[in-house]
């Protein structure tokens, strides 16, 4: 790694306390773009040409890389010579006519109603293990948590009483409700089923495993496919399409998007945004099939 992009590095990790996944994306990108220049006899950064980067980004085509992974790529590339800039390592930003890649919008594939149901309905309440994977389920569609978010939370994250759930994430905490089947849910696996399957009485976690110990990331994802498998829904169901489809189903149902950002953990409402696109979209395909003239 070059000393520019090293201090770039720096700049990113400790003034805009950017991601550890966009630091190392970030960086990945101009390496290469570096090995690239390096193969084609300009191996240095500073006297980068708006020519050469868009013959770099027309290479990434030609090696097939997928419109979003250019258009990552180029944003790596701009946000390095805007630091190179106000910097003072360069006079002139190479990228500052520089456009990315159009990539086609990809709405979040979420369940419907019915397929929700049919869904929750999966985990039969005979055994320990089905009264566990039912509230497991309802509180994720319940909540709109996060998998990791799901299988950290405590016992003494959960306020039964007054249908409350906090959560802790990213260094910020959230207060969720409960909807009435979802306490229902818990109520009967706190009170008869946990204290069966714990391993300890000292186990702060609120899902076990049948060994009693804090369920695992991909021990949830199990339980995802069998149910999925069982439902017969033709569907990659998966903990993230449960939360879209609590975002969309609460913002048809006429939740505002400030309230689902808040239950989401959105730092950015832009990240929420995506699910009004999402309802606007389902009304223009029903509206292109139904109506007469369409």
């Amino acid at each position: 790694m070059t000393d520019y992009i090293a201090s770039f590095q720096s700049y990113l990790t400790q003034e805009k306390h950017s991601s550890a996944n966009t630091v190392s994306s970030y960086i990945r990108d101009l390496t290469q773009l570096q090995c690239w220049l390096r193969e084609m006899g300009n191996p240095d950064l500073k006297k980068v040409k708006k020519d050469w980067l868009d013959d770099y980004v027309l290479s990434l085509k030609r090696k097939g890389k997928s419109p979003a992974t250019i258009t990552r790529s180029v944003a790596s590339i701009k946000s390095f010579y805007g630091y190179m800039l106000s910097a003072g390592h360069i006079k002139t930003n190479p990228t500052k006519n520089m456009t990315a890649v159009k990539v086609e919008r990809k709405y979040p594939e979420i369940l419907t109603n019915k397929e929700v149901e049919l869904f929750l309905d999966q985990p039969q309440c005979v055994d320990e293990k089905g009264f566990r994977d039912h509230a497991m389920l309802e509180l994720l569609y319940a909540t709109g948590i996060r998998v990791s978010e799901l299988i950290n939370l405590n016992v003494s994250d959960i306020n039964l009483s007054v249908g409350l759930i906090r959560c802790s994430s990213k260094g910020r905490d959230r207060v969720i409700p409960l909807y009435h089947t979802a306490v229902k849910a818990l109520q009967d696996y706190l009170m008869d089923i946990r204290p069966r399957i714990v391993a300890s009485e000292d186990e702060p976690a609120l899902f076990v495993n049948m060994n009693g110990e804090r369920m695992s990331r991909q021990g949830f994802w199990k339980i995802i496919k069998y149910y999925q498998e069982k439902a017969e829904i033709n569907k990659d169901i998966t903990p993230h399409m449960l939360r879209h489809s609590f975002a969309v189903h609460l913002l048809e149902n006429g939740a505002d998007l400030r309230s689902i950002q808040e239950m989401l953990g959105h730092a950015d409402i832009s990240s929420t945004q995506i699910y009004a696109h999402v309802v606007e979209k389902q009304l223009k395909d029903v509206y292109r099939k139904a109506h007469p003239r369409a």
